[in-house]
């Protein structure tokens, strides 16, 4: 498995858009899939933020994170953020998860970031602090309850 940047994976645009909006649409109702494509296009090579990077098989794309400035304006008091982290039905319980987290958590260090947020639902918390966040906040995200969480990148061992 090699993680890379969705910039040099064109082909995979549509399907990683369509992929995260049936995962994360319902955050954003009125997010749609031309919002999502051209929000994954606007992305960079991993030198500057906002990146998406794909762990990919031979040209197959298992799954996918980014790093953004601000990932919902509703929290914009904490920035910025891993987000979006998807790994495909078939991918699941293999490790490619978590290796998008610790590549997203090494590009936030190698970019100087002082601290990287990411938000979740309480079941995933454990998860997360597995791989060395710890929770920083708890508020109500739309429809959800969720956990903001927290990482000094520079200062982990990924």
């Amino acid at each position: 498995m090699q993680i890379a940047p969705l910039w040099d994976y064109p082909q995979h645009l549509a399907e990683v858009a369509q992929a995260h909006l049936q995962a994360f649409g319902g955050l954003s109702p009125d997010w749609r899939l031309d919002q999502a494509q051209a929000e994954l296009a606007s992305h960079g090579r991993g030198d500057r933020i906002p990146t998406t990077w794909l762990a990919l098989e031979g040209e197959q794309w298992l799954g996918s994170v980014s790093l953004l400035a601000n990932d919902d304006e509703r929290i914009d008091q904490y920035r910025p953020w891993l987000a979006s982290l998807y790994v495909r039905p078939q991918a699941r319980a293999a490790g490619i998860g978590a290796a998008l987290v610790r590549h997203g958590v090494q590009a936030a260090a190698a970019l100087k970031v002082p601290r990287l947020h990411l938000y979740c639902q309480d079941a995933l918390v454990p998860y997360y602090a597995r791989l060395g966040w710890q929770p920083l906040d708890r508020l109500a995200l739309g429809p959800l309850q969720v956990v903001v969480m927290a990482i000094a990148p520079g200062a982990v061992d990924v």
